[in-house]
């Protein structure tokens, strides 16, 4: 893709973990099972609540449903599992995000170019979106924000549980995203670490950056990326958008 086929651009979807945080996924997600399980452990021993729990997230990740919010989706999925009421399970995980969640904070670090990055869109009047898989709630996700130092911007949406439909790499998920925007694929540019999950927005008709500077896999080189690069290489890209984009 030429760079001036993005001087329409005025909205940028980026991914969060491996993106704009530096955090390996796999210790995070065990991590949060570890201690989420123990808010659980009078009603249901670990290693059942654990297969219950990414049984769960792994229908949630694969499903084309649409018809409810992931949210719903993975609450039923779970009350089936584990015979827990999907209100009593709010409770828990309630109780959860209040008194134990900070326990994973030490597995996210800031990658200090990030918030140079979201300034500069900011500053720029583009229109924001994190565009995390949203299968975890939006109190999970705003803590690895905090812990990110990428506190107090005002994103125009981030995607969770609660108020998505579908997970990556489903088109209809970075559909919504526009439809909820209101931007066309032509004035958007996706920006992921992980080209499983964060190219096919292709699909849709987003232009796509992948920063190969965190890669999450071999699975990185598999599929093809409008524009590939740095954290640097990004901010300079963000750069040419916004000094050279249509108003």
């Amino acid at each position: 893709m030429d760079l001036m086929e993005l001087s329409e651009v005025r909205g940028i979807l980026f991914d969060l973990d491996g993106t704009l945080l530096n955090v390996e996924m796999n210790a995070f997600v065990f991590g949060y099972v570890e201690s989420l399980s123990r808010s659980f452990t009078d009603l249901v021993n670990h290693r059942d609540f654990a297969k219950a729990l990414l049984g769960s997230a792994f229908e949630m990740l694969h499903s084309d449903d649409g018809s409810q919010t992931n949210e719903v989706f993975f609450l039923d999925k779970m009350s089936r599992r584990l015979d827990i009421a999907p209100g009593l399970f709010k409770d828990r995980l309630e109780g959860f995000y209040r008194d134990g969640l900070h326990e994973l904070a030490p597995l996210v670090r800031p990658f200090p170019i990030s918030r140079r990055i979201l300034r500069h869109c900011f500053d720029h009047d583009l229109i924001v979106v994190i565009a995390t898989n949203p299968v975890f709630p939006r109190q999970v996700i705003d803590a690895r924000i905090n812990w990110g130092c990428l506190e107090g911007f005002p994103f125009h949406l981030v995607t969770s549980y609660e108020n998505s439909r579908f997970c990556k790499p489903h088109r209809q998920f970075f559909q919504d995203i526009l439809d909820s925007q209101g931007l066309r694929p032509e004035e958007s540019l996706m920006v992921g670490n992980d080209a499983e999950f964060d190219l096919p927005a292709r699909q849709a008709g987003i232009p796509t950056f992948l920063l190969d500077t965190c890669p999450p896999g071999p699975k990185s080189q598999s599929r093809h990326a409008d524009f590939r690069g740095s954290h640097q290489d990004l901010l300079q890209l963000l750069e040419h958008i916004t000094r050279n984009r249509i108003h």
